[in-house]
């Protein structure tokens, strides 16, 4: 695959599932929002806005780190190149990405894994806060806890692992750890891959691939840095995908639609 340049996930079948496609148009609630150009009260001003904001994408981001993730989606949705907005952030620890999410002014909840008495409680506090907070699309940034998701939330879920899957993935594989395997494997090239989230470590179909080589010289840290930057522009890709509804699941293949 070219060095940066998207490889997406396709179906040679050419059969084309709506399951995917209209719960990414159905996330977002509300009517298309109406032109308000010629009026100037603050009433309509205020209906403009509540329009445009009941048209996004309302997502919710789980972590537990530091929250580059994150900042980098809000960075999307801030300049305008991603319909979405967050609706809610749920930390599994204390981390620093709870005070940077809230430094942006979103809502931030901490469920703490490990004080949990068991997953089900756990994956139930996660799935009751995301359902008050209407979201559409969870995105995972990071999180490193399991968390069971439940039948109304199947390819709703995404993850972003940062390697080239099915390579290098499964429990116990994230951040420095994937690098190093990678390095030891001898591999002349990684990436990430954007994918849909089920009950089984990294087995989601994949969405989407960024590639980059591998160096001569590279130590974990910078191949770690060089994958990160595809990452910002991949996840956001796919987010932007799924809220423009054309996302299908096909015999457990993504297929995007034209």
């Amino acid at each position: 695959m070219p060095h940066g340049t998207p490889a997406l996930a396709r179906s040679a079948a050419g059969l084309l599932s709506r399951r995917v496609e209209m719960l990414g148009k159905s996330s977002r609630t509300g009517r298309q929002p109406r032109s308000h150009a010629n009026l100037t009260t603050p009433k309509a001003e205020s209906e403009s806005m509540a329009a445009e904001s009941a048209d996004k994408l309302r997502i919710g981001v789980l972590l537990s780190g530091g929250g580059r993730t994150l900042l980098n989606i809000c960075d999307e949705i801030d300049a305008g190149r991603l319909a979405a907005e967050v609706a809610v952030v749920i930390a599994s620890r204390e981390c620093a990405g709870i005070e940077r999410g809230r430094a942006r002014g979103l809502t931030v909840h901490l469920v703490p894994y490990k004080q949990m008495p068991d997953l089900d409680t756990y994956s139930a506090r996660i799935v009751k806060l995301l359902d008050d907070a209407g979201v559409g699309l969870v995105i995972l940034a990071g999180l490193l806890s399991m968390w069971r998701i439940p039948p109304q939330y199947e390819w709703r879920v995404m993850n972003i692992h940062p390697a080239l899957l099915p390579k290098h993935g499964g429990h116990g594989m994230w951040g420095r750890h994937v690098h190093e395997a990678v390095l030891a494997a001898g591999e002349a090239e990684t990436g990430c891959s954007v994918h849909f989230v089920t009950n089984e470590y990294d087995a989601g179909p994949v969405i989407l691939q960024r590639t980059v080589p591998v160096k001569s010289g590279d130590d974990a840290d910078t191949l770690a840095d060089r994958v990160f930057a595809q990452e910002t522009l991949a996840y956001p890709q796919a987010i932007a995908l799924f809220a423009a509804g054309k996302l299908s699941v096909v015999d457990g293949q993504v297929v995007i639609a034209d």
